[in-house]
C-alpha cells in the first residue's frame, strides 16, 4: 500500500536528517512528509536540502508555530489528497524509532488504525521518572473513561491510519490544535467505526533538542477531553452501527 510518513517539526534540525535517512531506508518503502512550523533553528532549510536529494521527501512550510495537532491534521489531509493508502505519524526526535514502521504497516492489513503502543504487552518506556509515568497513566485512564476508548495508549502519537476510512466526519470535526488532538482523533475515529489495534514499541527519550509540551498544553488536553465527554453524554456523537472500538 502506498504509504506516507508524516513528521511535524519545530527546532529539530539535529534530528531531521538522521530520521529521514532511517525512514527512507525502511523496507516499507514509504515517502516522507516534513511539516515545519518556521523553526528558527533552520529545520525547514535542512528539510529542503533533504527534499532536493530525494524525490521521496516532501516539505510543507507553515508560517509559524501553529500546534502539533494542526500540523498532523494538515499532513493527513495532504496524504488523502495525494492518493496515499496509509499515513504514519511519528515524532521527529527518535522517541518513535523507525524500526517499528514495518510492524505498523503489517498490522494495518487488518485494521483501520494501528497504534505504536507503550502499554501493549511487550511495549514500554525507557528512563522515565516515576512522576512522568504517573502522569501518563492518569492521562490515559482519564481518556479511556471519558471517551469510551478501549486502547491502552491513548496519548501516543506513533500511529498508522487507513486514509480511506478517514472522512470529513473525522478530520473536519476536529477542534484540537495542540497535543490534545491525540485523544480527540482516536475518539473521532472510533465514532466513524474505524477498527483499532496496538503493536508494542519502546518509547525512548529524544536524542537531541528539547521537548515542546508545556503544563498549559496538558491542561488544555484535559479540558478538550471533558468537552468531548459532555457532548458524548448529551448524545451529540453517536458511533456507527457495528462500531467495536478496540479489536486488539
Amino acid at each position: 500500500m502506498k504509504t506516507l510518513v508524516i513528521v511535524a517539526t519545530y527546532n529539530e534540525r539535529d534530528n531531521v536528517g538522521p530520521l529521514a535517512r532511517e525512514v527512507l531506508a525502511s523496507p516499507i518503502g514509504a515517502d516522507l512528509l516534513i511539516i515545519d512550523d518556521n523553526s528558527p533553528d533552520g529545520t525547514g532549510q535542512a528539510a529542503d536540502v533533504l527534499a532536493a536529494e530525494s524525490e521521496r521527501v516532501h516539505v510543507i512550510h507553515r508560517p509559524g508555530k501553529l500546534g502539533l495537532g494542526s500540523a498532523s491534521l494538515d499532513g493527513l489531509r495532504h496524504a488523502k489528497d495525494c492518493g496515499y493508502d496509509l499515513a504514519i505519524i511519528m515524532d521527529a526526535d527518535f522517541s518513535h524509532h523507525p524500526r517499528y514502521l514495518p510492524d505498523l504497516v503489517a498490522k494495518a492489513a487488518g485494521y483501520d488504525l494501528v497504534i505504536g503502543s507503550r502499554y501493549a504487552p511487550g511495549g514500554g518506556v525507557a528512563n522515565w521518572p516515576l512522576r512522568r509515568k504517573l502522569m501518563s497513566w492518569a492521562i490515559n485512564t482519564y481518556a479511556r473513561w471519558l471517551l469510551g476508548l478501549k486502547v491502552r495508549d491513548c496519548s501516543g502519537a506513533f500511529r498508522c491510519y487507513r486514509l480511506a476510512k478517514m472522512g470529513p466526519e473525522v478530520l473536519d470535526a476536529m477542534i484540537s490544535k495542540g497535543y490534545s488532538y491525540l485523544e480527540e482523533l482516536l475518539y473521532r475515529c472510533r465514532l466513524a467505526g474505524m477498527t483499532m489495534t496496538e503493536t508494542p514499541i519502546v518509547f525512548e527519550d529524544r536524542r537531541a533538542g528539547a521537548s515542546k509540551i508545556s503544563h498549559r498544553e496538558a491542561v488544555v488536553a484535559l479540558w478538550v477531553m471533558f468537552r468531548l465527554f459532555l457532548g458524548r453524554i448529551a448524545g451529540v456523537f453517536h458511533p456507527k452501527n457495528g462500531e467495536t472500538g478496540d479489536d486488539s
